[in-house]
């Protein structure tokens, strides 16, 4: 009896046809770093069922990695990423996102973080006189499923980057387990939904 894992969607090997399909190219030449024909067909087909043919796929070697570039890349040097305070970035990267100069904003939220909970934190940080002294938040980061294994739906999605288009800060899904969040019953959101309601994922 097989036993399945949530942690991620990418905690065991491959499907055979994957397996098969890598064992028939193994011995052919590709040229390397991303520039071979397999790798630029499979960000193609990513491209198509996101719907955004102006996207751009960049392939990682996992997902601590993925979630340290995307947000080293948004951040300026004296910003902090937003997230729940069981955020993944949070509580289970070693401090990967600290170890690289980012402080981690959380917000008390125990799951998702909502467009209200993002509004009411920001009211309070700008009120704050001495906010210039402090950690600016720079973005927000979501994954989905959420570490406690809740999803968003497309409503709260829309609105949470609504929310954060008004604020100006950048929404960023974490898609480690993004596959099991769109397989989800209770899911009503499709690729093409998220890649229309996140600025990275």
């Amino acid at each position: 009896m097989a036993r399945l894992f949530f942690m991620n969607d990418y905690n065991c090997g491959c499907a055979p046809e994957i397996l098969a399909r890598l064992t028939k190219e193994n011995l052919t030449p590709h040229v390397g770093y991303g520039s071979d024909e397999i790798t630029k067909e499979a960000a193609q087909k990513i491209l198509d069922a996101a719907g955004v043919p102006e996207g751009g796929v960049y392939f990682a070697a996992g997902g601590t990695q993925a979630n340290s570039i995307v947000i080293s890349h948004f951040l300026k040097t004296y910003q902090g990423v937003i997230c729940a305070q069981t955020g993944h970035i949070n509580c289970h990267e070693a401090g990967a996102i600290e170890a690289m100069g980012h402080k981690v904003l959380t917000l008390p939220e125990k799951d998702k973080v909502s467009a209200a909970a993002l509004e009411t934190y920001l009211k309070a940080f700008y009120e704050d006189e001495s906010y210039t002294a402090m950690v600016q938040p720079g973005m927000v980061y979501i994954s989905h499923p959420t570490e406690n294994g809740t999803i968003y739906s497309k409503s709260e999605l829309q609105e949470l980057y609504a929310t954060c288009k008004e604020l100006g800060l950048p929404l960023f899904m974490d898609g480690a387990r993004m596959g099991y969040g769109l397989m989800s019953e209770k899911s009503d959101m499709t690729l093409a939904d998220i890649a229309a309601n996140t600025d990275v994922f």
